[in-house]
């Protein structure tokens, strides 16, 4: 199962629907036109059903085979919405909206998700059902949590669920995955410190805020060195503080640090969680202030299921012959997990070759992948309910 010929024909269609994808990004569920298009196209393409405002901006669609046998349902997934930032391509398709950009290639998810419908819609070549599910809200809006909490899973039958992440630094045409966890669960708290403010010449007439939360910083990095079984992976990091004050000779009375943590064990995260909790009351209650921490769970770990693992490596061989299925588990965070919670499934990365960095000003998902995507997710589908 090579790189489909039918792809190669498709590939200015499907890269032009990439780049109107990409000159006008949206956010989080407000992926308004977005979803429309792909409504559209999916309905001119000749899905069996297409279903809109699934997960408040979602788009799910379906196409069933050849035969009047029910077979297997596997879902497949691709996200839709952009990021905060402002884009520094260059692009003549670039960015139109100020501050916006599709710097993690969900354009290109979206357009080879296409690209693989109108391909299955033509040839029905497989016994079952394809469920074609386009997620608004990956990037920290929980699209896929809301997308199943409406019952997306059951109403459709879905059976197994599988989905797709460009990754720069890995070849064009090459794919990597493993079973087990892919990417980390991530959550995040915010610990409020409250002292007594006052002047900075003299300290001893208050509490030093800045001083207690200084402490709690170097103490949170405690928990991944001296509190966490030194084989499990976790990662503690307090990434803002602020104060109160901004003057140079000023104690503040209140600081507040926010942070993140990504673990892959649900037992770890407990325990980190529970530390994260304990830690800031009693350092600060030591200096004589009081530390209030919110602690809220966030996406879950992405975890791939052995056999269905397995099976997305062996479609992706047949396409390229470049597969790593022993890639490095990371500590970012897909929303993808809450799809993989409730259905067996498994999460591939596609290489984008040599590019900056998704989430970077400069980053551009590589077309040349399309063929490659595009083929892997109907392979997925083909060999996975193979026709009689």
């Amino acid at each position: 199962m090579p790189v489909k010929n039918r792809f190669a024909e498709l590939m200015p269609e499907i890269t032009a629907w990439r780049r109107d994808f990409h000159e006008n990004p949206e956010l989080l569920f407000e992926v308004h036109r977005t979803a429309a298009k792909v409504a559209g196209l999916l309905r001119d393409f000749g899905c069996d059903e297409v279903t809109e405002g699934v997960g408040r901006t979602g788009v799910v669609g379906v196409i069933r085979g050849r035969t009047d046998s029910k077979g297997r349902v596997i879902g497949l997934r691709a996200d839709m919405d952009a990021l905060p930032i402002r884009e520094a391509t260059g692009l003549d398709y670039a960015s139109k909206t100020p501050g916006v950009m599709h710097a993690c290639g969900h354009d290109g998810h979206t357009a080879m998700l296409l690209g693989a419908a109108k391909y299955l819609a033509e040839t029905r070549n497989f016994d079952g059902t394809v469920v074609l599910i386009f997620q608004p809200a990956e990037e920290g809006g929980g699209g896929g949590r809301e997308m199943c909490a409406e019952g997306m899973m059951e109403r459709w039958g879905i059976e197994e669920v599988y989905g797709m992440h460009n990754m720069p630094g890995i070849p064009v045409g090459q794919f990597e995955i493993r079973p087990g966890p892919m990417m980390a669960a991530a959550d995040q708290f915010e610990i409020r410190v409250t002292g007594k403010g006052g002047h900075a010449a003299k300290p001893h007439e208050g509490i030093d805020t800045l001083l207690v939360a200084s402490h709690i910083v170097v103490a949170l990095q405690s928990i991944a060195s001296r509190n966490v079984d030194p084989l499990k992976q976790v990662v503690v990091s307090t990434c803002a503080i602020s104060t109160d004050s901004n003057a140079h000779n000023v104690i503040p009375q209140h600081v507040v640090l926010k942070g993140t943590v990504r673990t892959f064990d649900a037992v770890v995260q407990d325990q980190v969680e529970a530390r994260v909790k304990a830690l800031p009351a009693q350092l600060a209650a030591a200096f004589g202030a009081t530390a209030e921490v919110v602690y809220e769970r966030g996406y879950p770990a992405t975890v791939n299921t052995d056999e269905n693992t397995a099976f997305a490596a062996d479609v992706a061989r047949g396409i390229s012959g470049k597969v790593n299925t022993d890639t490095a588990p990371l500590m970012g965070a897909e929303d993808f997990s809450f799809m993989l919670n409730e259905r067996p499934g498994a999460y591939i990365f596609l290489g984008n070759g040599d590019t900056a960095m998704v989430h970077h000003p400069a980053y551009n998902f590589d077309d040349n992948a399309i063929p490659f995507g595009s083929s892997w997710y109907a392979g997925m589908a083909e060999a996975r309910m193979p026709a009689a």
